[in-house]
């Protein structure tokens, strides 16, 4: 009898394999998850609006009409006007406050950042004798408490025959604005090559020459950010303009302000208008330096 062979089967089927799983994403450097995102876009917020809330409130209380609205806020919104703000365009020395300020507050910062800008530079590329020592004569001057510099800087101006004056102003908001604008800049300085300077010799200009036409416009940034705080120290400034000051139309507006309070009495609803309308020009300056300002505090960081 005959014996047939039975093919060999098929191999039975492989189990089917598991989907190859996706590769897990990794997120590259500095970059946030989504709950990242959200919490620091919500902190940011929350920070804006605390930043933004004593400008909106002050505002709202300039459009109160009467001196006590402050008392009652909730008032304010039915009662709404702006005749608070054509009482102080109308009836106050507003405009002789605001040219005092801007004289005052451009005359600092032109003279003051030239004065640092110099100083900056010249510690930044020579080296003659004393030159550490006058950074830190610089940094100690801002450690004496404006009381202390009341009674001498007065003594000396009236030397000087500049109480009074706007120039004396200037100079004394000058010695507040330089040490620190110098320190600013030097680091900035740091920051430009020193070949530039070599190559502007190269080519026959004079170290003013190379300083004014190579450096100058290389430190943009820099400049404006010494420029922002020349001008806000002086424009906003109380004690040393309440007292060099003595004339009526040279008062700015920093003390022109105080003519609102007395001693029994307290135009508030005045002061916020003239608030609001005192910020308009601080506004202004700093939509124009704007650009410059975060490059300018960032980069003099980058080298001692």
């Amino acid at each position: 009898m005959s014996t047939t062979t039975v093919p060999a089967s098929a191999p039975a089927e492989q189990a089917g394999t598991a989907p190859a799983a996706q590769p897990r994403k990794v997120r590259s450097r500095g970059e946030r998850s989504r709950a990242g995102s959200l919490a620091s876009h919500g902190i940011l917020t929350v920070a804006s609006l605390i930043a933004l809330f004593p400008v909106a409130w002050l505002v709202y209380l300039s459009l109160g009409p009467d001196k006590n609205d402050y008392l009652h806020p909730e008032r304010i919104w039915s009662k709404m006007t702006f005749d608070n703000y054509a009482f102080v365009l109308q009836h106050t020395s507003f405009f002789d406050w605001l040219k005092s300020s801007l004289v005052v507050s451009l005359g600092t910062t032109v003279i003051g950042v030239m004065v640092a800008a110099t100083t900056g530079y010249a510690v930044s590329r020579m080296r003659f004798p004393g030159y550490r020592k006058l950074m830190w004569v610089l940094l100690v001057t801002q450690m004496f408490p404006i009381a202390v510099l009341i009674v001498p800087m007065y003594q000396i101006l009236s030397d000087l025959q500049l109480v009074d004056s706007y120039l004396g102003l200037i100079l004394v908001y000058c010695s507040t604005a330089v040490p620190y604008c110098a320190w600013l800049l030097k680091g900035y300085f740091d920051t430009i090559p020193f070949e530039i300077d070599e190559a502007g010799r190269v080519d026959g200009l004079t170290p003013f020459g190379t300083f004014f036409r190579l450096i100058l416009p290389l430190a943009r940034p820099g400049l404006a950010v010494a420029g922002f705080y020349s001008f806000i120290t002086a424009f906003g400034e109380v004690a040393f303009a309440s007292t060099f000051m003595l004339s009526d139309t040279k008062y700015t507006f920093a003390v022109g302000l105080q003519s609102f309070i007395s001693e029994h009495d307290a135009q508030r609803h005045l002061m916020a208008a003239t608030a609001v309308l005192v910020a308009i020009p601080v506004s202004a300056f700093f939509y124009l330096v704007q650009k410059n300002l975060v490059t300018g505090l960032t980069a003099g960081g980058t080298k001692g």
